[in-house]
């Protein structure tokens, strides 16, 4: 059983080895030795700090250009949950110059207390380009030195834009500031992860959203003057420091820095990208695909933006969209056009889903919205039961038909909950139409009594006078 003293004992372990700066002090440095190769490789100098040194890469890059982000791209970027940003965030939002890009370079791709980041990447916008300063330490006695250097940039530019930085980089960094015991975590006022816009915006059309394939199809890296013709493989980066370090040669590990150069040059044109791709919602422009603008429709109405939502919608069946995503784009253009008022054009869409040109079971769940949709304007607003109750009834139709095939878009249980809400529809205006044929029946004017012998009278027969037979 451990004794008072020894549990003392671990907790003063705990205590920061050495005290801690209230702001990172600028490092000085010098040229490299001329036996290190890695350095004088990249052109790099050696920094050296109150931690100790690390080898510093400054490049300056015209491309990507700097661009203004818009009221509208900040406040898509940074909503969560329906929340707005506060004041504070929207202000240092608002400021690209405390803005940095940050891309790392690990000892592995899982994460955990064992794993370092060998390399940092910065990014910041100056004089109209992206100038990049990236930390390299040669063995991890100099973890120290280029955290200490990360955190004195965050003071600067405490607004953090990664590319899967939340799952990734960051709680790896957090992490590594922990374990030093002397160098407090950053207080970021925000962070930005453009992976989840860029998921969202360009999934459909590329499926991968890795930043290389964004780079060539999306970005257009060849046109900007980028190649990454000799790129390494991000699976072999730990690799090839772990040989480093222990004596291997240098020139992958220079290939290792380029590679996160075009990274964070990767991840500052996609910002400026999705910037574009907002303002071609409001006006045509060829430079897009429709289904960019489609996937843009979609991120705006799960960021609770329907307005522009609507337009980008629009904008892209003008464009042109594949035959399978069209029918989702009708099918969102009839639920804007029903919120807003607009029943015409949205009668016109749902009619247009009823009669899809091939039968699929994604065609047979979309006529079946559509036919329950159309069931429940000729209820509520048109008030003409008969109509809804074909609706409702072929809605149910084509849901059978969904049913029987092999392959369906939905689950069984999903089914079966919209055929008992079809069933509960067909039978409350079935009885509805019973209500209003009594109701109308009882309103018909009585006739007259039938002439009986008893009390008809003949024309010209006075009133005394009664029938004999």
């Amino acid at each position: 059983m451990q004794t008072l003293t020894d549990k003392f004992s671990r907790l003063s372990a705990l205590r920061p080895v050495r005290p801690m700066a209230s702001r990172p002090a600028t490092a000085t440095r010098r040229a490299p030795e001329a036996e290190d190769a890695l350095s004088q490789l990249l052109g790099a100098t050696i920094a050296t700090n109150d931690y100790g040194d690390h080898v510093s890469v400054s490049n300056w890059f015209s491309t990507p250009e700097f661009a203004q982000p818009s009221a509208a791209t900040l406040e898509l970027l940074c909503r969560t949950r329906g929340l707005a940003a506060s004041k504070r965030v929207q202000a240092a939002l608002s400021d690209p110059t405390k803005w940095l890009f940050l891309d790392t370079e690990t000892t592995g791709l899982s994460g955990g207390t064992g794993t370092y980041a060998f390399l940092i990447g910065l990014a910041w916008w100056d004089a109209g380009g992206l100038q990049v300063e990236q930390f390299f330490m040669r063995d991890f006695d100099e973890e120290h030195s280029i955290l200490y250097e990360l955190a004195a940039r965050l003071v600067e530019r405490p607004v953090l834009v990664t590319f899967n930085g939340k799952s990734f980089d960051w709680p790896l960094l957090e992490n590594r500031f922990t374990m030093t015991r002397a160098i407090a975590t950053p207080q970021l006022v925000t962070h930005l992860d453009l992976l989840h816009p860029a998921r969202a915006l360009w999934r459909l059309r590329l499926g991968s959203v890795r930043l290389v394939d964004l780079e060539r199809d999306v970005l257009n890296a060849h046109r900007l003057g980028w190649h990454r013709g000799d790129d390494i493989l991000s699976s072999l980066i730990p690799q090839h420091y772990f040989d480093y370090i222990r004596g291997g040669p240098a020139e992958p590990l220079a290939a290792v820095v380029r590679h996160n150069q075009m990274d964070l040059r990767g991840l500052a044109a996609i910002l400026g990208r999705i910037e574009a791709l907002l303002a071609a919602a409001n006006e045509p422009d060829a430079d897009f695909a429709g289904i960019d603008l489609f996937s843009l429709s979609k991120f705006l109405k799960r960021r609770g933006d329907p307005h522009r939502a609507e337009t980008a919608c629009s904008q892209a069946l003008d464009l042109g969209l594949p035959a399978e995503y069209r029918p989702q784009a009708r099918r969102e253009m009839a639920l804007f056009a029903k919120r807003s008022g607009d029943y015409d054009r949205a009668i016109e869409l749902w009619l247009e889903l009823t009669r899809p040109r091939t039968v699929t079971p994604a065609s047979l769940a979309d006529a079946i919205l559509a036919c329950e949709e159309l069931a429940i304007h000729y209820e509520r607003h048109a008030k003409d039961l008969t109509r809804a109750l074909e609706y409702a009834q072929a809605a149910l139709g084509n849901l059978f038909r969904l049913q029987a095939m092999s392959r369906s878009v939905d689950s069984p249980a999903r089914l079966a909950r919209i055929q008992q809400r079809l069933l509960n529809r067909v039978a409350r205006l079935q009885h509805r139409m019973e209500l209003g044929d009594a109701e109308r029946r009882r309103a018909l004017p009585l006739l007259d009594p039938p002439l009986t012998a008893v009390n008809a009278k003949a024309p010209g027969v006075s009133k005394s006078r009664k029938l004999r037979f």
